[in-house]
């Protein structure tokens, strides 16, 4: 039959899909770090950008955090960019010592407002290096000697760990923690395990003045840290992973603000796959370079997440007909519920070890283990929708935790 050879031709390609991304994950964690972080007595100069819009309620705290770093005052400047804000948020800007860029073009995106501030600062040649941070941070006190080390390591590139602000407010939060925790763990920790490149995570990321003056900062999708990602592979630039150069982000603990944030990701990685995606792969062939290949499928994840719904629906659907197949997915999708309650315990069994491996309170983000697998599902009818039609604009998601980084870090 025609379907039952879609249905093994859609599992081979899933099944080989996981294959690759749980080997190299664990591969990349058991492997020590090829990353040396060299210490030097040269202070870099650092830009420190931060786009912002409304965030009033929560952009005086980072900028608070940065000027208690550990790392000369007189090597780093704030910059927040206002992008067309319509409440205080220059103002509170202003009163915590940060200097304001007004973005006066029209832009629809992140990447779009990080562009117009290189090119506003292009000619300040006192610059060594950029700092991009999202407004809703806070930043450990470390943050800025860690990443003067890796730029003295010979990184342009480079992303901090991403731990969370609020992980406990509930099981959205938790769940958001717990994303990023098997993100750093899993893929970024276990490329500088393989001598591979990072991935940009949205916030907490540096790049050299020097290379943006050479190649720019070209992205056009929602997701310009993914896109940024491939473009640094695609010239074959590895991206450090500094695990001690922390940034505490604020996730949503509204379903509503997830939803909208999810969906744009999905969208800006759907348009990555759409524009890099091939031109990444053939150059992994041409030049054997990881990342070409590690970013050329990350791009395909949406798309596999929906191919793995479908392969479900296939299989449910070969059960009531009284369709037997031969596979292993099927050998124990046969067991019923008692498969899934197998895989939802393993689940949690993997998140308490990698939080202990982190040496993360597992109570931090109880309600978030438990529904984890809920944040996952609610991703399939997200990438669904995006893959029949996509936004395209940069939608605002409200920040309102006010915390300070003594709350955190005592």
């Amino acid at each position: 039959m025609l379907i039952v050879i879609i249905y093994y031709i859609i599992f081979s390609i899933t099944l080989v899909y996981g294959i690759y991304f749980a080997i190299t994950g664990l591969i990349g964690v058991i492997k020590k770090s090829k990353y040396i972080e060299k210490e030097s007595k040269k202070n870099n100069n650092f830009a420190i950008l931060i786009p912002a819009r409304n965030e009033e309620k929560v952009i005086g705290n980072l900028i608070d955090s940065l000027h208690s770093q550990n790392y000369p005052k007189d090597k780093y400047q704030i910059y927040v960019i206002s992008n067309n804000c319509v409440d205080n948020t220059k103002q509170v800007a202003n009163n915590h010592n940060a200097k304001v860029i007004e973005c006066d073009e029209k832009v629809k995106t992140k990447g779009e407002v990080l562009k117009y501030t290189f090119n506003k600062l292009k000619d300040n040649k006192e610059i060594d290096a950029y700092i991009i941070f999202d407004a809703d941070n806070i930043i450990h006190p470390d943050f800025l000697k860690e990443m003067n080390k890796c730029i003295e390591s010979g990184y342009r590139v480079a992303e901090g760990y991403r731990d969370a602000k609020n992980p406990s407010d509930n099981w959205l939060s938790g769940s958001y923690a717990l994303f990023y925790l098997f993100q750093n763990v899993f893929f970024n920790r276990s490329r500088m395990g393989l001598n591979a490149s990072s991935s940009i995570n949205g916030t907490g990321f540096m790049i050299k003045k020097s290379l943006i003056d050479e190649m720019g900062f070209n992205t056009h999708t929602l997701t310009e840290d993914v896109e940024f990602t491939g473009i640094c592979a695609l010239n074959n630039e590895k991206i450090a992973f500094v695990e001690k150069a922390i940034t505490y982000d604020e996730y949503p603990s509204k379903f509503s603000e997830s939803w909208k944030q999810r969906k744009r990701w999905s969208a800006g990685i759907f348009e990555c796959q759409k524009f890099y995606s091939v031109k990444l792969f053939i150059n992994y062939l041409k030049t054997g370079n990881i990342a070409s290949l590690d970013m050329s499928l990350i791009y395909l994840g949406p798309l596999m997440q929906v191919l793995a719904f479908f392969l479900l629906l296939l299989l449910i659907t070969f059960r009531l007909c009284g369709i037997y197949l031969h596979d292993i997915f099927s050998y124990f999708f046969a067991y019923g519920w008692l498969y899934f309650i197998i895989t939802y315990v393993l689940g949690i069994i993997v998140d308490i070890i990698v939080l202990r491996l982190k040496h993360k309170k597992v109570k931090s983000v109880l309600s978030g283990m438990f529904l984890f697998v809920l944040f996952v599902l609610t991703w399939i009818p997200i990438n669904i929708i995006c893959l029949i039609k996509r936004p395209n604009k940069w939608d605002e998601i409200k920040h309102t935790r006010n915390v300070k980084i003594n709350d955190i870090v005592k």
